[in-house]
């Protein structure tokens, strides 16, 4: 029976940067050129956010699968999300998707170096959905059963030059109005972000 893996995780609180607003009038120039430097000089040691994605750009990684190490093209092609009734099916609670519907994200990988895989592969273990800038959350075992989507038990011995479409099911808020897939190289690492309307 598929089931939630925990209660919903909260998405981590959003830093907000509060801009000082000053009157016109007399101040110390100096003050304020000082002022001005300081700024430049913040905003030059903060590394620019790369660009999001589209759907179906890739992305390279670098991912350590059991004893070696296998590089990835990594490309999100599709978000697709269930109604809310097609979602309390998938739950063996439907009490506590209220409000929630499932969204699955379709991410092609491609083996483009590296061993062959002796297990199954942990390159998908780090995707997540995002909606409206809130992590969803998992809902194991949903993504598996889904259309177009391969399970990742039966693809020991993956090879150099293949390419399978693995998916991760996240629940989300009903009339949520952006998606985000984000995919590391490893837990704690800069994702790669692929923007998605939600239809």
């Amino acid at each position: 029976m598929l089931y939630r893996k925990t209660a919903l995780r909260a998405a981590a609180p959003v830093a907000v940067l509060a801009l000082a607003l000053t009157a016109c009038g007399g101040g110390d120039d100096k003050k304020s050129d000082d002022n001005a430097k300081s700024d430049a000089a913040s905003s030059q040691a903060k590394p620019k956010e790369a660009p999001a994605l589209a759907a179906g750009e890739s992305t390279t990684g670098k991912v350590k699968e059991g004893d070696g190490t296998v590089t990835y093209d990594v490309a999100a092609e599709k978000v697709d999300l269930a109604t809310e009734a097609e979602t309390k099916k998938l739950v063996s609670d439907p009490k506590r998707a209220e409000g929630l519907v499932a969204a699955t994200a379709h991410l092609k990988y491609t083996h483009k170096g590296g061993a062959p895989l002796t297990d199954t592969p942990d390159a998908p273990d780090t995707t997540e959905i995002y909606a409206d800038g809130a992590r969803g959350g998992l809902l194991i075992g949903a993504a598996e059963d889904a259309a177009g989507c391969e399970d990742k038990l039966d693809l020991e011995g993956w090879k150099k030059g293949e390419s399978h479409v693995l998916c991760e099911t996240y629940l989300v808020p009903a009339g949520a109005k952006s998606l985000e897939v984000h995919w590391a190289e490893k837990d704690g690492a800069d994702p790669a972000v692929w923007k998605f309307p939600a239809k």
